[in-house]
Order: C-alpha cells, then structure tokens, then sequence
C-alpha cells in the first residue's frame, strides 16, 4: 500500500508537469510572473478563484460537521464560505477601479497609511500564508497515510514540491491554469459521487436520518447541543470566513491580474461553482451519520462515505480530487507569497533592491514551502486547530479593509494601533479558548479580533501636533 501512495503522488505529479507544458509561455518580467501581465479571462479567473478557496476545510471539515454537528454545522460552514466570494465581488470590483494598478493590497496600505501600519499587514499575510500552506500539506499526508500507509514527511515534502515545481518556473499564469482544471475534476468527481451515495447508502431514509449527526440530538441552532455547535464553531467560523478574502493576497493577486471588467463576474461565478464542494461534501457526511458509520477519526468521514458506499475504485479517483483541492490551493499560497515578497519586500528592503523582484519573488516560494513542511509536521497538530487560529489571525483585518476601500476615514495611528491590538490580544484570547474548549473564550476572542481593529481605526485621532 505504501507504494500505492507513492505512485499516485507521481502519477499526479506527472499530469501536472503535462498540464504546465500546455501553459503558454510567460515574460520572465515582475509583471508576467507576479500578475500574469493583467490579461487572465474570466472563465479561467472564475475556476481558479474557486479552487483557491476550496481548501483543506472545505474538503474535510464540510463532512466531519455534518457527521459531528449534523446540518447546523454545515449550515455555519458552508453559508459564510459562499456568502464570503459573493460580498467580495463587490469590495474587490471597488479596490480594482480604484487602484487599477495595484499589486498587492498591502502595499495600496503602505501607499495610503505608511510603513509601519504596512508591517502590520505583512506579519499577517505571511503569517496567514505559512499556517494555510501547513493546512493543506497536514490534510493531504493525513489522508496519504491513513489510506496508503505513505510515510508523512515523505508526503508532506510530495505534496509542497509539485505545485512549487510548476509556479517556481511560470508564475501566476502557471497556477491559475492547472487551478481551472483541477477545479474541473473536483467537480465531476463529486457529481459522480453523489449517486453512490444515495443508491448505495440506503437513499432519503438515511440522509435525512444523518441531518441531526452520528448522535441524533442536534435539532436545533439556538437550542441543545445546535446551540453549543453554533457558539463554540459557528460564530468563530463565520467571523474567519467572511474575513478570508479581505486579509488574503492569494485573492487580491487573483483580482489584480484578471482583465478589470471582468472582476464581479468573475467572483460571483467562483461563488456559484465553490457552494457544490461543501454542500456535496455534507451529504457524505450525512449518510455516514444516518447509517451509524463509527469513524475513529472524523477528520476523514468523506473518506469513510467512500469506501462504505463506493465502489472501490471510485477511492482512488477521490482521492485524486483531494490532491487536486489541497495542491490547487497550495500553488495559489505560493504564488501570493512570491507576489508579497517581489513587490512588497523589495520596496521596503534596500538590500534587495540590487536583486530582480522575480529572483527575490522564486526564494520566498522555497522559503515558505520548507516552513510550512516543519509546521505540518509537528506532533499532534490538527487542521481545525489551524484553520480556526489563522481563520481569527485573517479577521484583524477585516474591517480596516474594507474601511479603507470604501474611503472611511481612518488615521495611520488609529489602523496601527488597531491592527496590533487585534492580534496581540484578541488571537491569544482566541486561542486560549479553543485550546482549553472555553466556549466563551473562544466567542469573546473572536469578536474582539475583528470588532477591535475597525473601532479603533476609525475613533483614535491623528496625533496632535504640539
């Protein structure tokens, strides 16, 4: 079984090396590599938007909620990640029109603030980046090892190489191209899956059997058991969801190299084609639930769904989908990563002025794919725990965001000290109580993270002159 993981990680590799042949050439300039020299349409702009956003959570934490949590967790988990790409169709068409140019959005903060507030967004971009990347090579070795037995470094290292291999040489062009197809076989893997589901996992009986959990008692969103998962899931989840595109350049990159017109389009067809990966996720989750599957760890319910209710082959065309999610979204973090430190890095850092922005832009790529190695190997860490922690870490600087594309009137001191008392103080709280399961804390961290940063920015004066 070990060499079955083995070969399948090559044999995708091989695919994707035959998919990034098929990429047109691109300039080996800043904006070629960085931006795609503007030009991407929307269909493929659309695709690869989805499959950016269609992460690790979305392809595990969908099933294990509606295993666990029945269909008020899904409804939290899915809701707030469609309704996520709808509001920002719109928050990203206004920033478009306002900084045609733009490349990255902290550096329109670095523009309009300064340089310290724009430290403040780099911490959190890298930041949010490294913890991602480690999500989705923890998601992808996880479910490599308990299904082949592959070893877990060996697959984590498989899992960063391949999309680095093909973004490393061709850039943001490179990613949203293997990202339109990947997302097309998401698709059809989950439209082909879904019959087996109903014909083999004993139809409406069980799936409606499944939409209270494996435990039956979850009926409510506000009352029982619904309320618990509403407080201590649903509200953290929706504050880092909605939060998710604001503070994350792997869509601003996105929003920046597609054709301007074509920005609103874009996005809210990336709405449309995400919702059917959670929804359809759910509905593995319910028929696990409603049938009393025991599954030691909920993690990999969707897996489980399979192979009850599948035939056997159908495991590994899943499994394939799985790689083609976690590795579409990996390319998209090396990619905003690159953009970062090409653009962003090399106007605050003299000394790498004397570098080529793409040089500086292709380092950074290894450099964080080696982090995220170290972190997703680390004993005993879990893709919720990461998810919830950077999903807070993103939501500091959500309303300064949006604030600042709307044109609210916030002063440099008021963004600084907003942004720093988000994340000093509401992330540890946050974290605090997801690691102690302090319901309370979990929600007052929450809150506090994003509700912080907006007040203060916009109620704390410039600084009076003396």
């Amino acid at each position: 079984m070990k060499e079955t993981g083995f070969l399948l990680l090559t044999g995708y590799f091989i695919l994707m090396l035959v998919l990034f042949k098929s990429v047109r050439s691109v300039s080996n300039t800043k904006l070629g590599f960085l931006l795609a020299d503007r030009k991407i349409g929307w269909i493929t702009a659309a695709f690869s938007l989805a499959a950016t956003w269609v992460w690790a959570p979305s392809l595990f934490i969908a099933s294990e909620k509606a295993y666990t949590s029945g269909w008020v967790g899904v409804v939290w988990f899915t809701v707030p990640n469609v309704l996520t790409l709808v509001l920002f169709a719109y928050f990203a068409t206004w920033m478009r029109n306002k900084y045609p140019n733009g490349w990255t959005f902290s550096d329109y903060i670095r523009e309009e603030f300064g340089h310290r507030t724009h430290s403040l967004y780099l911490v959190e971009s890298f930041g949010l980046q490294i913890l991602s990347f480690a999500v989705q090579l923890l998601a992808g070795a996880t479910i490599m090892y308990k299904v082949t037995g592959m070893n877990f470094f060996a697959a984590t290292v498989f899992l960063a190489v391949i999309p680095l291999t093909y973004s490393i040489s061709k850039g943001l062009k490179a990613s949203m191209i293997t990202d339109h197809w990947q997302m097309v076989w998401i698709v059809i893997v989950l439209l082909v899956g879904l019959p087996f589901m109903f014909t083999n996992g004993g139809g409406a009986e069980s799936l409606v059997k499944g939409l209270s959990g494996v435990s039956g008692d979850i009926t409510s969103m506000f009352n029982g058991k619904g309320l618990g998962v509403t407080l201590a899931f649903g509200i953290p989840t929706t504050i880092g969801l909605l939060s998710g595109t604001f503070g994350d350049q792997m869509f601003w990159q996105r929003i920046f190299a597609v054709k301007q017109q074509h920005v609103k389009r874009s996005m809210l067809l990336a709405a449309a084609i995400f919702a059917l990966v959670p929804i359809s996720l759910a509905v593995f989750g319910f028929f696990a639930a409603g049938n009393g599957i025991v599954v030691s760890d909920t993690q990999l319910v969707n897996v489980a769904a399979v192979k009850a209710y599948a035939p056997s082959w159908f495991l590994w065309v899943f499994m394939v989908m799985i790689l083609s999610g976690l590795i579409s979204t990996v390319d998209s973090i090396i990619c905003a990563v690159s953009s970062v430190s090409g653009h962003d890095l090399t106007i605050r850092i003299k000394k790498l002025q004397n570098y080529k922005p793409v040089d500086i832009a292709r380092i950074s790529m290894i450099i964080v794919a080696a982090l995220a190695i170290g972190i997703a190997n680390i004993p005993g860490i879990k893709i919720l725990h990461l998810f919830l922690i950077y999903g807070t870490l993103r939501a500091s600087v959500m309303l300064p965001t949006a604030f600042a594309i709307r044109g609210i009137r916030m002063s440099e001191r008021g963004l600084f000290y907003g942004l720093l008392t988000s994340m000093l103080l509401g992330l540890p709280v946050f974290a605090i109580g997801k690691f102690s399961g302090d319901t309370l804390l979990i929600v007052v961290g929450s809150l506090f993270t994003i509700l912080a940063s907006g007040i203060i920015s916009v109620s704390l004066p410039k600084r009076k002159l003396a």
